[in-house]
């Protein structure tokens, strides 16, 4: 009776839940208590938290991946094989996205050797535990190790990276000793299931991307899993930018060309962040994908992390979007200690009307420049100027209204809820994590602060003012950031009308952060 009672609570979810996720849960809270009771940007918020709700639940077959093949992180040797024929294979709710070095999980030189027998000791305890219960449910946290692959002494690009390579380490595992170096490639199963063939053993030479494992599961991969293909394969963003384009009228800043320079103060947040993510031990490529989030952009900031920093698209995305829906709570603050009573009260006059040629000549021109100075930024602008060509053109009201509507509505939920479903305990709870959503904020103020203060110097050379609260709409979430411009000008000047004014910048900050990531990724990706 007992056993069955423990088996019943095994095939339960309850079994799963960790203090973890019961954090996670406090967030989503958070989120949604933002997004419905204060609709902080709620077409955002709504999906991303549902999506993490999703995550950190005991819901593996509407997110993992599905059974497959494992293939060689690298060109080099199996030093290890932990698998045979008809072996099960475990997974827990997260996937490993990559192998892991063995490096990765020293401390400190002088305690490599304990570090690494630590932790393949605490692999073998928990396979251990779940060869004696005789299910996957015990052997819960971390996936199974199927191999290890020693690449090649030629892929070392440094003489630090030959010495790592070099280092050895002796360690016991499974009754069997291990001598591994730092280079050495752990590679995990990415699904639960039975191994049905075994195509490289220890002792063989692989390349990189070989199969070294195929496993055979019943489930075919989730649901949530095919969906995020669109933020993966980078299909996502650009037609986020379709939407935005078809949505936003380019008018204001036509009107007033002097907007650029906002939206260009505003990048100033990005490098800095950028600085300091790289004095914060960060490499260039991570470092460049964090500082995107400072322009307010999350279709860019996903763009740029999958060509730059793929393993830190889980927070760099959900720090990009929340920052995005929490506006009107970053921006107020700072608009406010960085300008006085009487510049919030700056009346600026009206803009002058701007004709549909104008706007058409004007989407041409900056996708033939822009395209031309930053090619890698192609499938963001190419979109933008796309969607906002076919609203102005008057001839394709159709297509206008599918983009403003059922595309980036459907899109949207699509993108929200992966975001969502990466926001798991075991990957947010951690150092690097925080210290990406830390430098989300500075880049957040960095960007607003920047905006502002560049409105308050051209304010010192031209004799029609302009209202600085304007300044802080240069980072690119359109319309928040305008609306956030135009609420806090009304505060000083109920009567005082900013909005139009206000997506200048605005829409200038999403050309500019548009451009910015196209220059990372032009002088970075392959370095």
């Amino acid at each position: 009776m007992l056993q069955s009672l423990i088996e019943l609570v095994l095939d339960t979810g309850f079994f799963y839940v960790d203090w973890r996720m019961i954090v996670m849960w406090a967030v989503v809270g958070v989120l949604l208590y933002l997004a419905v009771f204060k609709q902080f940007e709620p077409l955002l918020l709504v999906p991303i938290a549902f999506g993490a709700l999703l995550a950190n639940l005991p819901t593996e077959g509407v997110v993992n991946k599905p059974a497959g093949y494992l293939v060689a992180p690298a060109q080099g040797t199996v030093v290890s094989q932990f698998v045979a024929e008809g072996d099960k294979v475990f997974v827990p709710r997260v996937v490993r996205q990559k192998p892991t070095k063995v490096s990765d999980i020293v401390k400190s030189p002088e305690s490599a050797k304990a570090d690494v027998q630590q932790y393949f000791s605490m692999l073998e305890d928990i396979t251990s535990a779940a060869a004696r219960t005789d299910t996957f449910k015990k052997a819960k946290g971390i996936p199974d190790l199927v191999s290890i692959v020693r690449p090649d002494k030629a892929n070392a690009q440094t003489e630090l990276e030959a010495a790592e390579a070099e280092a050895v380490f002796e360690v016991q595992y499974k009754g069997q000793p291990l001598s591994l170096r730092g280079k050495d490639q752990l590679v995990w199963a990415t699904a639960s299931g039975d191994v049905v063939g075994v195509m490289a053993r220890a002792g063989e030479k692989v390349a990189n991307g070989e199969k070294l494992v195929d496993v055979y599961s019943p489930r075919t991969g989730g649901l949530y899993h095919y969906i995020s293909m669109g933020v993966l394969l980078e299909i996502f963003p650009p037609l986020i930018f379709l939407g935005v384009g078809a949505l936003t009228d380019f008018g204001p800043l036509i009107a007033n060309p002097k907007m650029l320079l906002l939206g260009g103060a505003a990048q100033f947040g990005v490098f800095a962040t950028f600085i300091g993510a790289i004095y914060l031990g960060f490499t260039s490529q991570e470092a460049a994908s964090i500082g995107i989030i400072g322009g307010a952009d999350g279709p860019t900031s996903i763009f740029i992390t999958n060509k730059l920093a793929p393993h830190l698209l889980a927070p760099i995305a959900v720090a990009a979007y929340s920052y995005m829906a929490l506006v009107p709570i970053i921006q107020p603050p700072i608009m406010r200690l960085l300008t006085t009573e009487k510049e919030r009260k700056i009346r600026m006059k009206s803009l002058r009307k701007v004709g549909r040629l104008e706007k058409l000549i004007f989407a041409l021109v900056v996708t033939i420049f822009c395209i031309l100075l930053v090619p890698d930024v192609s499938a963001l602008i190419g979109m933008l100027m796309l969607g906002n060509f076919i609203r102005e053109c008057g001839v394709c009201e159709r297509l206008s209204k599918a983009a403003q509507n059922e595309t980036i509505n459907i899109v949207t939920v699509f993108l929200g809820t992966s975001v969502g479903i990466t926001m798991t305990g075991d990957r947010f709870i951690r150092v690097d994590t925080l210290s990406i959503l830390a430098l989300g904020v500075v880049a957040f103020g960095f960007s607003t602060a920047a905006g502002v203060l560049m409105a308050k110097g051209m304010n010192l050379f031209l004799k029609e003012k302009i209202n600085p609260l304007i300044g802080s709409a240069g980072v690119s979430a359109v319309p928040m950031a305008a609306r956030v411009s135009q609420v806090e000008g009304a505060k000083a000047d109920p009567s005082n009308f900013l909005l139009m004014h206000a997506m200048g910048p605005n829409v200038a900050g999403v050309i500019g952060t548009a451009m910015v990531a196209g220059f990372f990724i032009a002088t970075l990706a392959g370095h």
